[in-house]
């Protein structure tokens, strides 16, 4: 802020300064300052890409959600999201766009639990997770591939019934049966499984070697850990 000497005697100069400090005031206390990251919340000083952040179905709308974390069915016991939704960067989205259409050729869906996360959420389910089954959540010091992302939970849907594909093991499930190689199951499970690696892997995607449904894009390492809400990505769509 600048301040304006006046002489003795000006008075009307005077009174037109104090007016146009006044009129400023209200705008400089609406400047908000910037937002304070979370204790403990890791930067990664490699990072060189970004954000472009994506809404999924504003890609494709057959792109099924099921966004457990914003309801009561998940691992936690209560919603941990306000709203039902599922981003990306840009480049995993358009990957992820590629194998959806992909797998229509063999009667299927993608149905997506998950993809962006932010940090703060990593570290509640850290905290909520018993030692050992630690495993199957990141460490809040090292960040999430979700908290940057480029990491999406998901599995199939038929495309005739519009249910979801049975796997050999449960979403968020934290035992042997949801290892990306687990024997167990059914043929039909087990082949499910293996036509949604598939159809990833051929799109540039990793998968979990602990969990079937969690895929890494390759550029992970290239995006910055976020705490940002689904709201501050994007206003939410009207229905």
């Amino acid at each position: 802020m600048s301040y304006v000497v006046v002489r003795a005697g000006n008075t009307r100069y005077a009174a037109l300064c104090l007016a146009l400090l006044l009129l400023s005031l209200p705008a400089l206390a609406q400047k908000k300052a910037p937002a304070r990251m979370p204790a403990g919340m890791p930067v990664d000083a490699k990072a060189r890409r970004q954000p472009d952040l994506v809404e999924l179905i504003t890609l494709d709308p057959t792109i099924k959600l099921d966004i457990r974390y914003a309801t009561s069915n998940n691992f936690v016991g209560r919603p941990v999201y306000t709203e039902a939704r599922a981003f990306l960067q840009r480049p995993a989205a358009e990957a992820l766009l590629r194998a959806h259409r992909a797998l229509r050729k063999q009667g299927y869906g993608l149905l997506i639990f998950d993809g962006y996360r932010p940090w703060s959420v990593t570290k509640l389910f850290w905290e909520v997770t018993p030692a050992s089954k630690k495993k199957f959540v990141a460490e809040p010091s090292k960040g999430s591939r979700h908290n940057r992302g480029c990491a999406v939970d998901l599995s199939l849907y038929d495309l005739k019934t519009g249910l979801e594909v049975e796997m050999p093991g449960a979403y968020d499930e934290m035992t042997e049966r949801s290892h990306p190689n687990y024997q167990g199951g059914t043929d039909a499970q087990r082949r499910a499984r293996d036509v949604l690696r598939a159809a990833m892997e051929a799109e540039g995607y990793t998968v979990f070697d602990v969990e079937w449904w969690h895929f890494d894009y390759r550029d992970w390492r290239e995006y910055p850990i976020l705490n940002l809400s689904f709201n501050q990505l994007a206003p939410a769509r009207k229905p």
